[in-house]
């Protein structure tokens, strides 16, 4: 059955980041994530992978790890807004924005709370490789997404996230068009380039 095939898939990914977050090697946790991640999409059933493109699948296109992108960031009040998503399988989504991160280098990010069953935060970003060849994915990328196991921990500091854009992965609509994917908006879109993280090799 579909359903207990996703099931599963969450229940891998969750576990997948239980031990990134465990780990106390930045570059031996990110080298298991990226192995995690592979495995599933070469092999599980609810791969997000179009049939054609499974047969010649070799891993995904992940960029070695740069401890240099790795941040500790407080969550700022504002102003509260709220997001609706139209997906294509579950209907309107709703986020309210839970507050902002200032990332050193990188600029201020939304942090965005799911408005629904079950919450859990969500961080996508668009950086300024979106949608250049050789780049990352033109609607952006997931940071976090912890409803879905996308969780990489507190910080040290009190109300403070662990943003890690080593770990920033493309959504499932970059690789079939079928899904309908929540993506990065102005406030969640920086000029500069993030050259650390998976990137996006399919057609622009």
């Amino acid at each position: 059955m579909i359903a207990l095939e996703v099931a599963d898939w969450r229940r891998r990914v969750f576990a997948l980041y239980a031990e990134v977050r465990a780990s106390t090697d930045l570059f031996a946790a990110h080298d298991l994530w990226r192995r995690g991640r592979d495995e599933l999409f070469a092999t599980h059933p609810s791969t997000p992978l179009l049939p054609a493109d499974r047969a010649d699948f070799t891993g995904l296109p992940v960029k070695p790890y740069d401890p240099e992108w790795r941040f500790e960031v407080a969550i700022e009040a504002t102003e509260p807004r709220r997001m609706d998503v139209e997906t294509g399988t579950d209907g309107i989504v709703p986020f309210d924005l839970l507050g902002v991160v200032d990332v050193p280098g990188v600029g201020t990010l939304d942090v965005w709370k799911l408005a629904s069953y079950g919450g859990g935060l969500f961080l996508p970003v668009k950086d300024g490789l979106a949608g250049k060849r050789g780049g990352t994915y033109g609607g952006g990328r997931y940071l976090l997404d912890t409803i879905k196991g996308a969780d990489l921990g507190e910080g040290d500091s009190p109300d403070s996230l662990v943003l890690d854009f080593n770990f920033s992965y493309n959504p499932s609509c970059a690789y079939d068009p079928e899904w309908a994917c929540p993506l990065a908006q102005r406030g969640n879109t920086v000029p500069v380039d993030i050259p650390v993280g998976e990137r996006y090799s399919g057609s622009y």
